[in-house]
């Protein structure tokens, strides 16, 4: 695609692609943006992405439902990487670096840590968790809820939620908000 890289915007139709040609992109409802989102749930002016120069960084602009990036609240800003999802309303948008970038990584951005030591049943949880993020068929994939990892596994509800306590501590997963094992999954599908 474009030297610049390029956002995926998935909304109501068919998947749009939209080049990172200037140094600057504002995401939002008014429609002098580069990406215009029509939706209540989108501020006229949401957001804004950035080129640095160690790489590109995406910034909510005070909007008043969020910004997330791989399930996080955008806060202030948050540098991007090649594949993160951002969430923006309804819409979706997946980013690609630029070229020359080695095609995983921001250009002057760390990759991220190795996964941590699991245990083969702590190994089992997360094969459960990530395949719908690995299958491919949708981009934002909602994971298996904790009723479904146990039936799948043989497990009892009680022994999946203890999985995943060790591992949300494993990955340093703070909170406890309904989105952690999206975050999980996410986390673990960056890493590897």
């Amino acid at each position: 695609m474009s030297v610049g890289g390029y956002f995926e915007v998935h909304l109501a139709g068919p998947v749009r692609l939209v080049p990172l040609a200037a140094d600057a992109l504002t995401i939002g409802r008014a429609p002098g943006n580069e990406v215009t989102i029509d939706s209540k749930l989108v501020s006229r002016l949401h957001a804004v992405v950035e080129r640095f120069p160690a790489g590109w960084s995406i910034r909510d602009l005070g909007s008043t439902n969020g910004t997330t990036v791989n399930g996080y609240p955008v806060r202030p800003a948050q540098v991007l990487r090649d594949g993160d999802r951002v969430e923006i309303g309804p819409a979706r948008l997946v980013f690609h670096a630029p070229a020359g970038s080695n095609g995983t990584h921001t250009v002057g951005v760390e990759p991220p840590p190795p996964p941590p030591a699991l245990t083969p049943r702590e190994q089992e949880v997360m094969a459960v968790l990530c395949r719908p993020y690995l299958a491919g068929g949708t981009p934002f994939p909602e994971p298996p809820t904790v009723r479904a990892i146990a039936a799948e596994l043989h497990i009892t509800e009680s022994a999946v939620k203890k999985h995943l306590s060790r591992l949300y501590d494993k990955f340093g997963l703070t909170g406890n908000d309904d989105r952690r094992r999206s975050r999980l999954a996410g986390e673990a599908v960056r890493r590897g």
